[in-house]
């Protein structure tokens, strides 16, 4: 028992949760809103959520002794505020069922690797950025609302880049916090200590749902997170079976997309933090740091309504210069992958202008017909260029 309570596991779990809920919480917070969620249905996604990422760390972190650090789709959450907007939020809960049993699907069947090699890496990329393109704008959108708050944020993390911090994000978010409550931002009125509860959502389908926001979902959250996620446990000496990892985390998207799980996967970023010699000499014991984390995501679900009113009192021009902010290296990687490569460079900048532009077609939204004409693209031209 004191070996499982060694400062260093807790200290990386909890730097790991940190980490995950400052750098994307807010995006969270905006896809629950895109779907029309009141403060219970966002109290109800933060509390299925924790839950789902804390028993999947500490339940397949114990079952191989590996670092197996979950999370949910921060890309898919980008995704999810311009696609639900506008859909019925038991529409949305279909969507989220949807994809959690693609996810399912891949795992089972171990197609992970066949699905990434028909869905090239530089178009799924493109898409990507496509979509997290608004987020990286919303930041000087911003600035230009409030500029001493959103500039000294900026500031923060041109700091923490140039010092190869890992903490950027979060002394970002700390940093905006301060400022805030020091010129009496917040609304501390809107702030309440409570736990979440569960608000159950009968999903309802339909075509244009299914091709527009779950089969985009399972693309960005299985190309972006999953695999990476597995690289990150390769590039660590864990040879940890995949598919189980895959499918767990699709089975509990499906138990919980009733109340707002909308998509689990495995860590990459995160991941890296528990998996670090800082979490313990020993890579051998290194998963009890994910265990932590696990422990420690369940606490944050379980205060679901707490994070949830503490968006709310926050201005909107610090959760979106955040959420921004956040997922700047994200943007940066994703134009990178999209056009490191000269033959697939055109269909990849197709499937990010086409993504970008929000085009909908047929009540389906720009993320499939970015994808789709990208493919297109893809196929028109010679291959020998």
């Amino acid at each position: 028992m004191r070996r499982f309570f060694g400062l260093s596991h807790i200290s990386a779990g909890f730097i790991a949760v940190l980490v995950g809920y400052t750098s994307s919480a807010a995006i969270v917070f905006q896809a629950a809103s895109a779907a029309g969620a009141g403060a219970a249905h966002i109290s109800s996604w933060l509390l299925a959520l924790g839950l789902g990422m804390g028993l999947t760390c500490i339940g397949l972190s114990l079952r191989f002794r590996s670092p197996v650090l979950t999370a949910w789709s921060t890309p898919g959450a980008a995704l999810l505020t311009t696609a639900l907007v506008g859909l019925p939020m038991s529409e949305a809960i279909g969507a989220f069922l949807l994809a959690s049993a693609l996810i399912t699907v891949c795992g089972v069947t171990g197609w992970v690797d066949t699905l990434m090699k028909h869905v090239p890496r530089s178009l799924a990329a493109g898409m990507l950025g496509g979509v997290l393109l608004r987020f990286g704008m919303n930041v000087f959108t911003a600035l230009d609302r409030e500029l001493l708050l959103v500039g000294l944020m900026l500031a923060l993390y041109l700091v923490g880049r140039r010092l190869h911090s890992r903490y950027t994000i979060p002394l970002t978010f700390l940093g905006g916090l301060l400022w805030a409550a020091l010129s009496g931002r917040i609304e501390f009125a809107a702030f309440d200590l409570a736990f979440a509860r569960p608000v159950f959502t009968a999903p309802t389908f339909s075509l244009s749902t299914a091709i527009g926001v779950a089969f985009p979902l399972f693309i960005v959250t299985m190309s972006s997170q999953n695999v990476p996620g597995i690289a990150v446990l390769r590039a660590n000496g864990y040879s940890t079976p995949v598919s189980p990892l895959i499918t767990w985390t699709g089975l509990t998207g499906l138990l919980l997309a009733p109340f707002g799980g909308f998509s689990f996967n495995l860590a990459a970023i995160t991941a890296a933090i528990c998996m670090s010699p800082e979490a313990d000499r020993n890579p051998e014991r290194r998963y009890l740091a994910a265990v932590w984390a696990g422990i420690f995501y369940l606490l944050t679900g379980l205060l679901g309504a707490t994070v949830a009113s503490l968006f709310s009192a926050l201005p909107k021009e610090l959760v979106a210069a955040i959420a921004g902010i956040a997922l700047l290296g994200t943007i940066g990687n994703s134009l990178s992958g999209a056009l490191m490569e000269e033959k697939e460079r055109d269909a990849a900048l197709i499937a990010f202008l086409v993504t970008a532009s929000g085009l909908t077609l047929f009540g389906i939204g720009s993320a499939f017909w970015g994808l789709l004409f990208g493919l297109i693209t893809r196929q028109a031209l010679p291959r020998d260029r």
